[in-house]
């Protein structure tokens, strides 16, 4: 099976996309609006780009009618957000704040979520996520135009945070965190079924 992307429509494009590349990270971004109303959602193209500088990344796609998503509106006017992380204890949380509120509503209250100050940056975090990154934004990068395009934000991590009791002599392993995967669809995986395999040496 050959399919050429050019010959599909975008939403058979973007199908293609969440099917396969899985599991997906999922940045849970709290921004703040320039009028002070906090906004948070859910973004499952999401990656850590590198330490030095402490950078990550993530990517919020033009809705279907090519609107810019409210986080989006947000990062560009302020500079600043946070990423925090989902586990199975903030999923269905998590989940609810995907839904497409109009901008200007506070998807804290309307999950039953905890803001928490940051000390950085303006953004708030999530009190019920177990590691949070305060970012300082360096770039977005524009890939296409309309619907479903993209766009990179590429964030500086200017403070982290997590709970003390998945911190243990300078290491936070999986098994304490239990963070989810988005899947295709209505789908999500767990981190529980890991495995070992340790890199060759030469």
């Amino acid at each position: 099976m050959e399919l050429d992307p050019a010959s599909l429509a975008v939403r058979d494009r973007y199908l293609l996309l969440i099917a396969t590349i899985l599991p997906r990270p999922i940045a849970w971004v709290s921004t703040v609006s320039p009028e002070g109303v906090p906004n948070l959602a859910p973004f499952s193209f999401f990656t850590g780009i590198c330490a030095n500088p402490m950078t990550v990344c993530f990517a919020p796609v033009n809705d279907r009618n090519g609107k810019k998503k409210d986080t989006l509106v947000n990062i560009e006017k302020t500079k600043q957000f946070t990423v925090n992380i989902v586990n199975e204890d903030n999923a269905e949380k998590m989940n609810q704040t995907s839904a497409a509120y109009p901008y200007g509503v506070n998807e804290f209250e309307k999950a039953g979520l905890t803001a928490l100050p940051s000390t950085k940056i303006k953004a708030p975090r999530v009190k019920e996520s177990p590691v949070s990154y305060e970012c300082e934004l360096e770039q977005i990068v524009r890939i296409g135009e309309g619907p479903l395009a993209g766009n990179l934000v590429i964030g500086r991590v200017v403070n982290f945070h997590c709970d003390d009791s998945i911190y243990n002599d300078g290491k936070i392993r999986h098994q304490s965190i239990n963070a989810i995967g988005r899947m295709e669809g209505s789908w999500y995986a767990r981190t529980k079924d890991a495995f070992e395999l340790p890199r060759p040496e030469l």
